[in-house]
């Protein structure tokens, strides 16, 4: 004969022999007075949908009642109940023991976030030892979660199908061992969009990686390159770049000298154009570009696979170009993610053999506001918080 609980508040009470049959053997529930035990609901409904419990009475001198009946009036009474059982039930299907870790459900001791849905042991592992694998935050497909802290969370994803995809979120590490230091001056033009630069030295897009050289069929032109703002903007605001005219924004047929660009100089008046092509986000591409390359990786554009920037950690002479190890997409620190907009980046960075990198970028002041000029371009980059959040497809 199989257990009957009794629901008491949000904690169903199992007596009996429920210690050693239920938490000793197979980690479930929290040890109360004696023998007795206390299961979340979701515990509950498992135990009850393997016939391990012989029903729930829902209150007191109430007749129990079984999965179809607890599982409905415990989806009516608790938070995305069911996602959380869907969740549940397939890592105990897996394999792991697991403890709920938000209230107001018992048990789970570990130090996770309040975010944490429940934690999965490592296999052979129970609630006792504590030896945490996965810390598993639940999320079904229409929510959001926040950006900023997901690092260390094992993210749940239930479709509208109730299948589940699981995500490592952790900490994105980019180190290169990329040699190469710009040359002392630079002198450019400032485009629309860009920055020209006609008598570049060739180590600096053969060596360093920066710009494209202006080529064709029988150029009689050598050694020029075309610098995107954000490359143009970093050089300007290392010394290295100065500008000996600029072209007036959007093509408005203006040409200025290189004392009429801004009065704070070069790398101002490149920033200045970066947010006139591009808004506030400039300001935290470049912080990003700027950490890249002080890391001594290479970072380029990203926009043939729908990112920010693609970096390649060794970079020798662009002849022999390694494959790309990253994909990073720059987002704000307070941006919340779609499942499906996580579940696209991650898929297409798998699927081109590289790591999605998202950098959660907060940048105090020189956001584009009016008269928001930097006396340097150094500004937004020095006062700039960059959190590094690598997410891949995880099997557990």
């Amino acid at each position: 004969m199989q257990p009957t609980g009794h629901l008491r508040g949000d904690a169903v009470r199992v007596a009996g022999d429920a210690r050693q049959r239920f938490y000793d053997s197979r980690g479930y529930g929290r040890p109360l007075d004696g023998n007795e035990i206390a299961l979340s609901r979701v515990e509950a409904a498992h135990l009850l949908f393997r016939g391990d419990l012989s029903g729930v009475a829902l209150a007191p001198d109430a007749d129990p009642v079984g999965f179809e009946r607890f599982f409905i009036e415990s989806a009516a009474a608790a938070d995305r109940f069911a996602v959380r059982y869907l969740v549940y039930a397939d890592l105990r299907d897996r394999g792991f023991y697991l403890s709920p870790a938000r209230e107001p459900w018992p048990g789970g001791d570990a130090d996770v976030a309040d975010a944490v849905d429940f934690v999965a042991y490592q296999r052979g592992s129970t609630p006792d030892t504590g030896d945490v694998k996965y810390p598993v935050q639940v999320v079904g497909e229409r929510e959001s979660l926040r950006a900023a802290g997901l690092v260390g969370r094992t993210l749940a994803v239930v479709d509208e199908e109730s299948d589940i995809t699981y995500f490592a979120a952790t900490e994105g590490r980019i180190e290169g061992a990329t040699d190469y230091e710009p040359p002392e001056r630079l002198d450019g033009v400032l485009l629309s969009d860009r920055v020209v630069v006609w008598d570049a030295p060739d180590p600096l897009y053969e060596r360093g990686f920066y710009g494209q050289p202006l080529t064709g069929r029988a150029a009689a032109v050598e050694g020029a390159i075309q610098l995107s703002l954000v490359e143009a903007a970093s050089l300007a605001a290392d010394g290295v770049l100065s500008l000996s005219a600029s072209v007036g924004a959007a093509g408005d047929g203006s040409v200025g000298t290189a004392d009429g660009t801004t009065p704070d100089g070069p790398a101002a008046a490149v920033v200045a154009r970066g947010r006139d092509v591009e808004g506030e986000r400039f300001d935290r591409r470049l912080a990003v570009y700027k950490r890249l390359r002080a890391a001594d990786a290479v970072p380029k554009t990203g926009f043939k696979f729908g990112a920010d920037f693609r970096t390649y950690l060794d970079v020798e002479t662009v002849e022999d170009l390694p494959h790309s190890e990253h994909l990073v997409r720059v987002v704000d620190a307070d941006h919340r993610f779609s499942p499906r907009e996580l579940s696209l980046d991650v898929r297409l960075a798998g699927g081109v053999r590289k790591e999605m990198v998202f950098a959660l970028t907060s940048v105090e002041g020189g956001e584009g506001g009016d008269g928001d000029t930097p006396e340097d371009a150094g500004d937004a980059v020095r006062d700039a918080d960059v959190e590094w959040l690598s997410v891949g497809r995880l099997t557990p």
